[in-house]
């Protein structure tokens, strides 16, 4: 997959292509029917926009994205895109109108050819752009535009609102239901206080800043190591939070992965949350850590031999 960042310099093998447009934060099944439906002849592209739209306006927030742009773009690479074209959200962006958006972007920029959006969408200053105006602009301009329809689960619209939520409780195979693959974090892996080491659970250290956390706690996780001389896919049990046994710390993730020896650091790993097995505890001793470390690890291993 070629990733494009900057929409006055496409390769020219880039132009025509069918994209689906959206911001696509977790990829989940609502955005794939999106993506399915931009699929024909021309080679299938995504549009979405790095940083989010909503960090751009809301600078201060609390953290509420479901993937780092790492993340989507692996994720979308394994949908088939061909072409992501990854648009910086600036200033001259934002204040695009969306008569200029659709003709200096999309028509001018891209060149695309097909155009896909959620029935939702909404696009140029003010969010004044809607699906419907997008289709009455491509007529204009030279490029087709299809609106997808929203996608339920049960009788509630999938949505990365809901997937936060479920993510927000513990219940990583209900977000699961909802994305159409299990909620990963991924990034690179960083050097910690190496407690693990220590006391013979080496982890794998990965900043979350700029996530959003799903429940704090140790989970049964799937990991795939995506470079390095051990590239390849294991089974482990990871802790996401603060550590209160010793003192709380900015959260962050650790994993530990069964049956591996190597170093790690520096290498991209994608972590798959697939059970929640507890929340984060402070012990009474040493031992009582250990002891329940151990449990963590002969759980997990236990649920995820059914997966």
């Amino acid at each position: 997959m070629q990733v494009f960042k900057d929409w006055n310099a496409i390769a020219a093998a880039a132009r025509g292509s069918s994209v689906a447009m959206g911001n696509f934060d977790g990829v989940h099944l609502g955005h794939q029917s999106v993506i399915a439906l931009a699929r024909c002849a021309a080679p299938l592209g995504v549009v979405t926009f790095e940083p989010h739209p909503r960090e751009f306006f809301s600078p201060g927030a609390a953290p509420f994205r479901l993937m780092n742009a790492e993340a989507r773009a692996n994720r979308l690479a394994k949908l088939g895109v061909q072409n992501l074209f990854e648009l910086p959200f600036t200033p001259q962006m934002a204040a695009f109108s969306p008569e200029d958006f659709a003709r200096d972007v999309l028509a001018g920029g891209l060149g695309v050819s097909h155009v896909v959006v959620g029935s939702d969408f909404c696009f140029g200053a003010g969010r004044k752009g809607k699906a419907a105006d997008l289709a009455a602009m491509g007529r204009e301009m030279g490029f087709e535009v299809t609106i997808a329809e929203l996608i339920l689960h049960g009788s509630r619209e999938i949505s990365s609102t809901a997937i936060r939520q479920a993510l927000a409780v513990g219940n990583p195979r209900e977000a699961a239901a909802m994305l159409g693959h299990w909620h990963r974090i991924e990034g690179e892996v960083i050097h910690g206080e190496k407690r693990g080491r220590e006391l013979n659970f080496p982890t794998a250290n990965m900043s979350v800043a700029g996530l959003h956390l799903p429940r704090f706690g140790v989970y049964a996780v799937k990991v795939d190591v995506l470079s390095g001389p051990q590239a390849g896919s294991y089974l482990g049990a990871a802790s996401l939070g603060v550590r209160p046994h010793f003192g709380g710390a900015a959260p962050n993730l650790e994993t530990y992965l069964f049956d591996f020896t190597g170093d790690l650091y520096g290498q991209h790993l994608s972590v798959a949350l697939v059970d929640y097995l507890r929340p984060e505890l402070k012990f009474d001793g040493l031992q009582s850590l250990l002891d329940q470390m151990a449990a963590d690890c002969d759980q997990a291993r236990a649920i995820l031999a059914g997966v």
